[in-house]
């Protein structure tokens, strides 16, 4: 079942999961969202993988949302236990010790902007729209919408989503600060691998402290993220990918970052 709803493929130190159901626009059900939970799980897990990059099948969608046939057979107890699934799922891509890139290629809607939001990067063509339109359904976002929304672009903007729903199209979307770079369709994949290259090049344990750091201090006070980033940072001393990343700036080389 979860060789048929996503794929996964290697390109040295790159993975790139793609969800797999162009004929349904890529939408989530929670066989998908299971699927991409192991997905990420083993991402994580193996240490050839320094970088992630999720995306969807087809040209017409990144994720066009939940599977609607799906949620119109559950019980109000079943529609928790789908929103908790795909909570879990988010919050399992944005502790990822890794970073995701999410290759936004078309539609990114209700679940589909909330399974973007959760990727630590996120990378649009000019063509892609993205939204929260479960309002027009009788819902409310279930995976973290109006969370992480509030969060990325603040009150007044997630409202305006939220209540509306309403897609809006990549520039808007730039503006508001939901994606960190558009750029032309044709152009896409040749700039979601640079990225990816460039973070591949990067220092593994700096790359994971830093997303540490970032993600503690969204969540406590200024002080306590102080005090974490200044541990995190101590840490790193004791890493031979500090040594080299020091000695080979006073060389004046490019570092080999080994991972230790």
């Amino acid at each position: 079942m979860a060789d048929a709803l996503i794929a996964v493929a290697d390109e040295g130190a790159i993975r790139t999961v793609t969800v797999q159901r162009p004929d349904k626009l890529n939408a989530l059900n929670a066989a998908t969202l299971q699927a991409l939970a192991d997905a990420f799980r083993d991402a994580a897990a193996d240490p050839e993988v320094r970088v992630v990059v999720l995306t969807g099948a087809g040209p017409k969608a990144f994720v066009a949302g939940a599977d609607i046939a799906e949620m119109n057979t559950l019980s109000a107890v079943q529609g928790r236990d789908f929103s908790l699934l795909g909570q879990a799922l988010m919050r399992q891509i944005e502790r990822m010790p890794k970073p995701v890139i999410a290759r936004v290629n078309g539609f990114a809607l209700g679940g589909g902007l909330e399974l973007a939001m959760a990727c630590h990067l996120r990378i649009a063509a000019d063509t892609a729209k993205v939204g929260q339109p479960e309002i027009n359904l009788g819902l409310i976002p279930g995976f973290g919408g109006s969370q992480r929304l509030l969060r990325l672009c603040g009150r007044a903007a997630t409202l305006e989503l939220c209540l509306l729903g309403a897609p809006i199209n990549a520039a808007r979307a730039l503006e508001l600060g939901i994606v960190n770079e558009v750029v032309p369709a044709d152009a896409l994949d040749n700039r979601v691998q640079d990225v990816a290259r460039q973070l591949a090049r990067s220092a593994p344990l700096a790359l994971r402290g830093l997303l540490d750091a970032v993600h503690v201090g969204g969540e406590c006070s200024l002080e306590a993220g102080l005090e974490y980033e200044s541990a995190q940072f101590g840490l790193l001393f004791a890493t031979e990918d500090m040594r080299e990343g020091t000695s080979a700036f006073l060389q004046r080389r490019p570092p080999a970052f080994q991972n230790r």
